[in-house]
Parts: structure tokens; sequence; C-alpha cells
């Protein structure tokens, strides 16, 4: 979970012409590639990142501390490249950016953490990959009637998600772990769908940076309520976290973002949304290939399922 867009949905537009004339399909550069690459490969080993830290640091005081420091960071760059003018919002906006981080980044992403402490790395990303399909029946419930292969990728994807919980029913992991998840996809699916809809910063860099704020600081007064505090001894977090930690500050939450807003502005949105599938396969990968984390059936048949589910529904829903 390290994105707040919706893959489902359209967000730019562009005037109708009187006149439509066919225009030659854009060449995708290398600059696109290089920048699709990234939120490929960054953005799926997250899930592998948040599974080390979590092996001796605290899952919400860890997570709080990654999008605050995220957050700060990117406030100064916001200053420096575009001047404090940049940051300037209303407090409707404000207001807006703070629910919607709190819904992503404390309910959604922070349930996953604190489950990366039971369930594997692989796991969690493909249960994650079903938010596509929430999102669709959230706007169904607005009156958007969602299109036949985005219904048929809603009911795969529940089935997929139906599969992957088997090995926590059968006791291979811990079925309360798998159910964090399925709650954070869904506190993430209706933060992305209310971010379209509410009042907003204009720029999503200034939108991010209030977001990760507010969701860091989040995370961090639930890491307190836990008392996650009582008896952390910082001299035994491994370097292993910390260097997992560093890495999920600078290059999830800056560069790889960074890179798919970027995306947004000079690539179709049909290609940048293959992120939504491409990720958790990377994650799978990363997660059996470095932790050694088993590759069960029920993973392998569950993934591809929900991987053909998402696929259906960004190749069909690109309209909000």
């Amino acid at each position: 979970m390290t994105s707040p867009a919706d893959p489902t949905h359209e967000v730019r537009s562009h005037p109708a012409s009187p006149t439509p004339t066919p225009t030659p399909a854009r060449r995708i550069s290398g600059a696109v590639w290089a920048a699709l690459g990234i939120v490929y490969v960054v953005w799926g080993s997250t899930y592998l990142g948040i599974r080390v830290v979590v092996e001796t640091m605290p899952p919400f005081l860890s997570a709080g501390l990654r999008f605050v420091v995220a957050g700060l960071l990117l406030v100064g760059l916001i200053a420096w490249r575009q001047g404090p003018s940049a940051l300037r919002v209303t407090r409707a906006q404000l207001g807006s950016a703070a629910l919607v981080g709190l819904l992503l980044l404390l309910g959604g992403n922070g349930l996953v953490v604190l489950a990366e402490t039971s369930v594997p790395s692989g796991l969690a990303a493909l249960l994650v990959a079903v938010v596509p399909a929430w999102v669709v029946v959230l706007k169904a419930f607005y009156g958007h009637r969602p299109t036949a292969g985005g219904l048929a990728g809603v009911l795969l994807g529940l089935a997929g998600l139906a599969v992957l919980t088997l090995p926590g029913l059968s006791g291979d992991v811990r079925i309360g772990g798998v159910a964090l998840v399925i709650v954070g996809t869904l506190l993430w699916s209706v933060g992305s769908f209310s971010s379209s809809r509410i009042p907003m910063p204009a720029n999503p860099f200034t939108a991010s940076a209030y977001e990760m704020l507010a969701g860091g600081l989040g995370c961090a007064a639930v890491g307190l309520i836990r008392g996650e505090q009582h008896g952390l001894d910082l001299a035994a977090i491994s370097t292993r976290s910390w260097t997992a930690l560093a890495y999920l500050i600078v290059f999830g939450s800056l560069i790889a973002f960074t890179a798919y807003a970027w995306l947004l502005q000079t690539a179709p949105l049909s290609l940048v949304a293959t992120y939504a599938y491409v990720n958790p396969i990377v994650a799978v990968a990363l997660g059996s290939l470095i932790l050694g984390e088993a590759l069960t059936w029920p993973i392998m048949l569950g993934g591809a399922i929900v991987v053909a589910g998402v696929c259906l529904i960004v190749t069909t829903e690109r309209r909000g």
C-alpha cells in the first residue's frame, strides 16, 4: 500500500474538439519506462521492506517515523523547488488531506504493517492487490455502473481473496493477520475513493506531504496508545531494520511517489495503472527469493486469480 491513487479513476481530462482528428500513437520514451520500472520494483519491494522493519521495530511507531520523516522531507523539497507558497492550502483542503492520510496510511498501511508481524510479505501484497475491486464496489454505491469487465474483475478478485485466506484458515499463518490486511484494504479503498470527491490541495505533492504527516502522526499516536514504547530498546534494533526503514522513507515514500506523479502527467493512464498488478508479483518474488517465504498452492492460485481480476478492472474501468 503505497500510493493514494485509484488506478480505476481517470485523473486527467482533455477538452473535446469540435472536429476530432485521428492522432498518431504517442511514443513511449525511455524516461517513461525508467520511471515505470521504479514504480514497479520499488513499490513492489515495500512489502519486503516492511517485513524486515518489523523484525525488530514496533509496527505503528516505525510506520509513524517513516511517514513523518518522509512528509517533512517532501515539505522541504516542495518549498525548495516550488517556493513556500506551494504549501499554502485552505482549512478545508488541509482537513481533507489529513482525513485521507489517516484512512490511507493509518488505516490502510498501518494495519498492513501490523499484519506483517505474522503474515508473509508476498501474501500481504496479494491481499492488498484486491483494492481496485473494492473501489469499483464503492463507485457502484454512488451510482457509477461498473462495466461487464469491471464486474467480472470484482468477482475474480473476491474469488482470489477467498483462496488467499486459506493459509490463515488452515493455520499456516495467523487468520488475524489476514483479517487485518483485508480491513486495511477496505480503509485504503475508502481513502482513495474519497480523495477525488472532497476539496484536496491542487498540488499532488503538497497533498501527499500533508497526508503523510497526518498519517504518520496517527500511526505514532496509535503506537503510543498500544504501549509500543514500553520496553523499546533502540540498541536492540538491528541494522537490517534501520536500513529497511531508510529504504522505505527515501525510495518507497519519496522517489517512487515522485516517479508516479510524473508518470500521471506524461504517460497513458492505462500504462501507469499496470503497477496495480505488477507490484504484487514483484512482492511475491522478492519475499520468496530474499526471505525464503513459501509459495504454497493457495498463494500461487489465489494470487493468479486476483492479478487477473485487477487486470480486467484496470483495462475496463478507466473513468470514475
